[in-house]
């Protein structure tokens, strides 16, 4: 079957799959530039039947392979390139050689199992009608980048001199899950993310003469413990929302009364419904108590990434070619969706899609307790990327025969 022949051809490219993973993990950059990790890519994939193309916001590059039998459909892979802000502690050879930077959260692993697709689908070119677009972006941790390279018109779309792709998909690992098992659902498969800023303006005086001046302090503890309050009392179960409160400021000193307090926090949500009844309810709710003490409140949200919804027949796309290379067992379907967020929801938002989940603990481990994304600590058995470069190629190969059945 062409399937078990993509895995064995997948395993094939371990080394090579493994070594571009090493070299990204040992030099990890951040935000929405990531130029070595972008050249390390292309020279990777030198001399591939491909068509780049860069847009000026950021270093992100989409490589096309344009299939050797004709015009047909068109469809996207993603991996995302950028590491996080924070200190390895992991101790392996090829650990980050930058100060405070570490791919904690696997995007190496990302980007070198899309760069494995990438060689497994353009050995089979001439098989392959239509088009398939590599996505290699940057600046997935909270800087948008997916959102800039689809404003910049590198996926398509208006403004481009192409259409936006017919389907999209991506993988995203996770170390604290059962290797080789793949995972997704439809519907909301991950929340939307936003930040907020409360500020509880009071007046300053005295510590021990707190009748004298207006004290921001309490009324920012009343507006924490309302908060979750509002959470439990206005937002139906099924359909859940968070909102958490991380930062809390204000004052200078022991006997100093604050001006004022500042709340600093995340909201999340699995809808645009409850999201957009989140933000209303947050700010009628922190204005509300501050005015109930005399004192004022000014609430900031800051847009982040809309909720992650997965197509239906992309997932049911996804478990039939997992199910083809790996067998049944390799596939789960999830029965919730997880709170935490992706930029690749701007792709969903446009494209028909889905991503899944790969776990990359090692066999042996009990993968409860690996330690998870954006762990210092978090390591990957990387026998586990072949799987995820066949698995992506297989869903390009597979929509670019049959599309979504439809």
């Amino acid at each position: 079957m062409l399937h078990e022949k993509l895995l064995d051809e997948a395993r094939a490219l371990q080394g090579e799959i493994v070594a571009l993973r090493r070299a990204i993990h040992a030099e990890p950059e951040l935000g929405l530039h990531t130029p070595k990790t972008r050249d390390k890519v292309r020279a990777a994939l030198a001399n591939l039947p491909l068509e780049w193309s860069e847009g000026p916001s950021t270093t992100g590059v989409v490589a096309t392979l344009k299939g050797g039998a004709g015009e047909g459909r068109c469809v996207l892979l993603r991996g995302d390139m950028d590491a996080l802000p924070m200190a390895e502690e992991t101790g392996l050879d090829f650990a980050s050689t930058i100060a405070g930077a570490m791919h904690s959260c696997g995007h190496d692993t990302h980007t070198a199992m899309l760069a494995g697709a990438v060689r497994l689908l353009c050995a089979r070119r001439d098989s392959l009608k239509g088009e398939v677009r590599f996505m290699f972006q940057p600046g997935e941790e909270g800087f948008h980048g997916a959102k800039f390279m689809l404003e910049d018109g590198l996926l398509g779309g208006a403004g481009a001199d192409r259409a936006l792709p017919e389907a999209a998909f991506a993988l995203h690992i996770m170390p604290n899950a059962q290797h080789g098992v793949v995972a997704g659902r439809a519907g909301a498969l991950m929340a939307s993310a936003d930040q907020f800023d409360i500020t509880v303006t009071g007046r300053g005086g005295h510590a021990a003469m707190p009748y004298s001046a207006l004290d921001p302090v309490p009324i920012a503890c009343e507006i924490v413990l309302a908060l979750q309050t509002l959470v439990t009392r206005q937002f139906d179960a099924n359909d859940p929302v968070i909102a958490t409160v991380a930062r809390i400021e204000a004052g200078t000193a022991h006997n100093i009364i604050a001006d004022s307090a500042t709340l600093r926090g995340t909201l999340r949500a699995l809808s645009p419904r409850h999201r957009d009844k989140l933000h209303a309810a947050l700010d009628r709710l922190a204005t509300g108590i501050a005015a109930a003490h005399g004192a004022q409140a000014s609430v900031t949200i800051t847009p982040g990434f809309p909720v992650s919804v997965c197509d239906p027949r992309a997932v049911d796309l996804g478990e039939a070619v997992t199910r083809e290379l790996f067998g049944a067992p390799a596939f789960r379907r999830m029965d919730q969706p997880i709170m935490g967020a992706e930029d690749f929801s701007y792709v969903l938002e446009q494209v028909p899609g889905a991503m899944f989940f790969l776990g990359v603990a090692a066999e042996d481990a009990d993968w409860h307790s690996c330690p998870a994304i954006h762990s210092p600590r978090m390591t990957v058995d990387e026998s586990a990327l072949p799987r995820g470069a066949a698995l992506l190629a297989g869903c390009a190969e597979k929509f670019l025969a049959e599309g979504f059945g439809d």
